[in-house]
């Protein structure tokens, strides 16, 4: 809130601040300058003396009263040759000071006047100006008025802008953590705001589009697994069928060398597409899970089963796991399928040699899984984690999967608040790291 806060008082006082400046200029080449009002007034007494005693004096007598007038007055009149006050002034005000116009000059606290412009008073008067000085002119005096004037302003103005930037303040922080909350997975939070907030438009329209999404997520979830199950019935109807092919392949009479190969080949096909549909509905569920069931397990057995699940293949399999690894607070079931998914797919694509390498620093434990495969291009490391994307094009048997494995490894680690990246193996191939947080334990 001090940053909105302030912020919106500093727009306001440099808008105050430029608007002040500029009505200053305006009025300065319209009407005068304000600050030439300001010294008039303050000089008025002595102007007064000027204008309504001495001028009103006949020729012969107004040196005389001019005389009285130095005896009496606190400023200082003196007659200076037109020259000097010329040269005293600045250029604008020569046309004034000629025409025998009053002109003042606040800075040196003194006014000039011509004396006579007809030389009617006395021999030369046409050519002297009387100077004033020692005005009591302070135009510091007068521009802190205008800054006390401008504080307070300012502080009245505080007041109200504080009010309203916490109100909006508020109502933004409450819509701000409504957005966390949904963007975190908790698809019911809504923003509860009255009417009469300032942001409660925005809070509908947030609350409407956040509905939405939710529809749309739900029934693609509701999709997604009713699929799922509606292909298993047609999967189960294709089994019995290839069991009652195969039982007439068996027989001698009836069987055939293509018989044989199309039954082995349906087999297979129904086989790919029952794992498809398990995946699918892993996915679905994970979808589904908001926390983990958390038990504290041994990190160490958990990965060796993951190691002696795998299909036995050409490639070493090289496990360094450096100290006791201790015990993990998570789901057993979701780690081991996320270790499991990471290394039959670095079992898939490696040449010759699989690393399953784990450490603890502290209270962080990191999972390892390296090939020296083909790896994994720059712009495709984030890329391979999107459901059903699959660097080779191609979905034979020979290469398998769905492209759904790396997904449900990363949606498996992040149900823990772990991290899944892909990098650059110094086998050659690709590294795949699981970064766990807190919540695990040393042994």
């Amino acid at each position: 809130m001090n940053r909105l806060f302030f912020r919106f008082f500093v727009l306001v006082m440099l808008s105050i601040t430029a608007a002040t400046f500029v009505i200053y200029f305006l009025f300065a080449r319209l009407f005068g300058d304000p600050l030439d009002d300001i010294a008039r007034r303050q000089a008025s007494a002595q102007i007064f003396l000027l204008e309504q005693y001495v001028d009103q004096a006949p020729d012969d007598e107004w040196l005389g009263r001019l005389n009285k007038v130095r005896e009496v007055s606190e400023a200082r009149f003196d007659l200076i040759p037109l020259a000097q006050a010329k040269n005293a002034l600045p250029g604008r005000q020569h046309a004034a000071l000629e025409r025998g116009q009053l002109v003042l000059d606040p800075a040196h606290k003194a006014f000039y006047r011509r004396v006579d412009l007809t030389g009617d008073r006395y021999i030369g008067s046409d050519e002297e100006v009387l100077r004033a000085d020692h005005l009591p002119i302070d135009l510091g005096q007068a521009l802190l008025m205008e800054v006390l004037r401008y504080v307070v302003v300012a502080l009245a103005l505080l007041v109200p802008i504080g009010f309203w930037s916490r109100r909006h303040w508020r109502t933004l922080q409450t819509l701000s953590r409504v957005a966390d909350d949904f963007g975190a997975g908790r698809l019911s939070a809504r923003a509860r705001l009255e009417r009469a907030d300032p942001v409660y438009p925005l809070a509908e329209r947030f609350n409407a589009m956040a509905g939405r999404i939710q529809e749309l997520l739900e029934a693609q979830k509701n999709l997604l697994h009713s699929v799922s199950h509606e292909l298993r019935t047609p999967i189960a109807r294709l089994e019995f069928a290839l069991e009652l092919l195969a039982e007439r392949a068996a027989d001698p009479a009836t069987a055939a060398p293509a018989l044989v190969k199309r039954i082995a080949a349906m087999e297979g096909d129904v086989i790919e597409l029952n794992d498809l549909v398990n995946e699918l509905l892993s996915m679905s569920k994970l979808d589904n899970v908001s926390e983990p069931q958390r038990v504290l397990f041994e990190l160490e057995p958990l990965l060796r089963a993951c190691a002696d699940d795998l299909h036995p293949r050409p490639q070493r399999l090289v496990l360094d796991f450096g100290q006791h690894l201790g015990s993990v607070d998570g789901d057993r079931r979701l780690l081991g399928r996320a270790v499991g998914n990471l290394l039959r797919n670095a079992q898939k694509y490696a040449a010759a040699e699989v690393a399953l390498l784990a450490r603890r620093d502290g209270f962080r434990l990191e999972i390892a899984i390296e090939d020296d495969g083909p790896g994994i291009p720059d712009g495709d490391r984030e890329r391979i984690f999107e459901p059903f994307f699959r660097l080779d094009r191609s979905r034979d048997r020979a290469t398998g999967g769905f492209g759904l494995g790396l997904s449900i490894a990363r949606k498996a680690v992040a149900l823990h608040g772990g991290t899944l990246v892909a990098e650059r193996s110094a086998l050659g191939g690709a590294r795949f790291v699981i970064s766990l947080p807190d919540g695990i334990a040393p042994g």
